[in-house]
C-alpha cells in the first residue's frame, strides 16, 4: 500500500545519485548484484546472531535496489536488467526469514516456514498478474518505472522492508510477527487473484 507514496519521496534523490553513479561507470546490473550481496551479508549476520549489525547492510541493500533502476534510467534499460532485479529481490526476501530460522530453528522454524510459504504464494500471484498485464497491454508507473507490471496490494516492498527492520530490532518476536505478516501476505495474494479474475475473465 505504501510503495506509490514512498516512490514520490525517494525517486528524485535516487535518480540524482543514479546519474552520478552512471557517470562514474557503474552499471545497473552491477548495482543490482552489489545490493544482493549486501542483502545476503545481512542474512548471514542474522544467522550468526547479530540482527542489529545486520541492519546496516540490509538497509544499504535496499538503497542499492532503488539505485539500480536509477542507473538504468540514466544509461539504458534492458529486459535482462529488470529480470535480474526481480530475481535478486526474491532471493533477498527469502534469505532474511531463512536466516532467522537458521539462527533458532526450534523457536522460529514453523513460523519461518509459514512466512516463506506466504512469500512464495504472494510472489507467484505478483508475477502471474504481471504476465497477464503484459499480455493485455496494461501499463502502470504507480510504483515507479518498472520492467514488470507492479500490481498493488496490502503488503508491498516498503511494508516488507519495515517488517525486516522490526524483526532485526526485536528478534525475540520473530515467530509471532511472522505469523501475522504471513497471514497478510496470503490475504494480499488472494485479493490479487480475485482482482485478476474480475479483470481477465473472458
Amino acid at each position: 500500500m505504501l510503495d506509490r507514496h514512498a516512490r514520490k519521496l525517494i525517486d528524485p534523490p535516487l535518480n540524482q545519485i543514479g546519474s552520478g553513479l552512471a557517470a562514474r561507470g557503474f552499471t545497473a546490473n552491477g548495482v543490482t548484484l552489489i545490493g544482493l550481496g549486501l542483502g545476503l551479508l545481512a542474512a548471514a549476520f542474522i544467522a550468526l546472531g547479530w540482527p542489529l549489525l545486520a541492519l546496516v547492510p540490509l538497509l544499504a541493500s535496499r538503497i542499492a535496489d532503488g539505485l539500480d533502476g536509477a542507473v538504468a534510467r540514466a544509461t539504458r534499460k534492458t529486459d535482462f536488467g529488470g529480470y535480474l532485479d526481480i530475481a535478486a529481490d526474491f532471493l533477498f526476501y527469502g534469505a532474511i526469514p531463512l536466516a532467522f530460522v537458521l539462527n533458532d530453528p526450534v523457536t522460529n522454524g514453523a513460523a519461518g516456514a509459514f512466512l516463506l510459504a506466504s512469500f512464495y504464494f504472494n510472489g507467484t500471484s505478483f508475477l502471474g498478474y504481471a504476465i497477464l498485464a503484459e499480455k493485455h497491454g496494461l501499463k502502470t508507473d504507480a510504483q515507479g518505472q518498472k520492467s514488470l507490471y507492479y500490481s498493488n496490494g496490502i503488503l508491498e516492498g516498503t511494508e516488507t522492508i519495515v517488517f525486516f527492520v522490526i524483526l532485526c530490532l526485536f528478534p525475540a518476536y520473530f515467530a509471532v510477527l511472522s505469523w501475522i505478516f504471513g497471514i497478510l501476505c496470503f490475504a494480499t495474494a488472494t485479493l490479487r487473484i480475485y482482482a485478476a479474475k474480475q479483470i481477465y475473465t473472458e
